[in-house]
């Protein structure tokens, strides 16, 4: 994984870690790697990964099981995506749209890039 400076990297762990559960790689109630094993996985310090264990246990995405490791917290899926599209809404949209305006560019541009893309993947 490659790190950004403009987010501690436990965070961005930690919002992985909530990227593989929306791509549902982790559904509720499935393991999740190890402290040691996500660490070793991303390549960073075992305390890095504890503290990204940590924050994720207490938005209560993920739980221990004492002596079987972490897993994903029943409905954390909706609760990410709960979170994610009000941080959207708040702090990304208001900046596109202020781009979009001194670009010129359109909701129809907007639509028919989105279309162009949507049918390149499938």
């Amino acid at each position: 994984m490659t790190f950004t400076n403009d987010k501690a990297i436990y965070i961005q762990m930690a919002d992985r870690l909530c990227d593989e559960i929306l791509a549902d790689k982790y559904k509720d109630d499935d393991r999740i790697p190890s402290v040691r094993e996500y660490a070793v996985l991303l390549e960073v310090n075992t305390n890095t990964a504890v503290k990204a264990y940590d924050e994720l246990a207490r938005a209560n995405i993920i739980y221990n099981k004492r002596g079987l490791g972490y897993f994903v917290t029943k409905g954390a899926k909706k609760q990410i995506l709960k979170e994610r599209k009000k941080e959207f809404m708040k702090e990304r949209l208001p900046e596109l749209f202020r781009q979009m305006q001194l670009l010129d560019i359109t909701v129809d541009d907007v639509v028919e890039a989105f279309s162009n893309i949507k049918n390149v993947k499938e």
